[in-house]
């Protein structure tokens, strides 16, 4: 079940049974994440609760947060289904690029295939930030390029910052 509001022609958001809530907890873990969520492929919003679940199960992460559910149309290439996007927050002890491994192992247990740049996608999950650092690698930026400038990111930061 989850509460929908419309924000425009383009935007909608949902609040469901996991997403748009605060878990914190103490945390053993060294590290403050932000995560982009994402997908456009199949039932996005119950991947997204079964990914919920699975990182509550998780001991190497803990959840912090998770914003609304935002519906919006794609970018890049934009011949494919709207996304559905959230931002999760949470801890971890994982190195930056370990913590990437991870995210992209997770891709791929939730079905996620890389065909082209910009494709439609089960899941995406993006470091946006990761405790307050600035990374430049081949393999890894953050902040998360063009952060600032996707309402798909924006939108979901600002529910998580009220």
């Amino acid at each position: 079940m989850y509460i929908k509001c419309r924000l425009s022609d383009s935007l909608t958001t949902f609040k469901g049974l996991h997403f748009g809530t605060t878990c914190r907890a103490k945390s053993s873990h060294r590290y403050t994440s932000t995560v982009g969520v994402g997908g456009n492929i199949g039932d996005v919003k119950r991947r997204f609760e079964h990914l919920f679940v699975y990182l509550k199960k998780d001991k190497r992460v803990e959840l912090l947060q998770t914003s609304l559910i935002l519906k919006n149309p794609p970018f890049g290439f934009s011949d494919q289904d709207d996304f559905f996007n959230s931002i999760i927050v949470l801890k971890t002890s994982m190195q930056p690029i370990v913590f990437l491994d991870y995210l992209m192992r997770l891709e791929k247990r939730f079905a996620r295939k890389r065909s082209f740049a910009n494709a439609p996608r089960t899941l995406d999950l993006d470091i946006i930030f990761f405790d307050n650092r600035i990374i430049n690698k081949l393999k890894l930026q953050v902040p998360h390029v063009d952060w600032s400038k996707r309402e798909s990111v924006l939108i979901p930061l600002m529910d998580i910052n009220r």
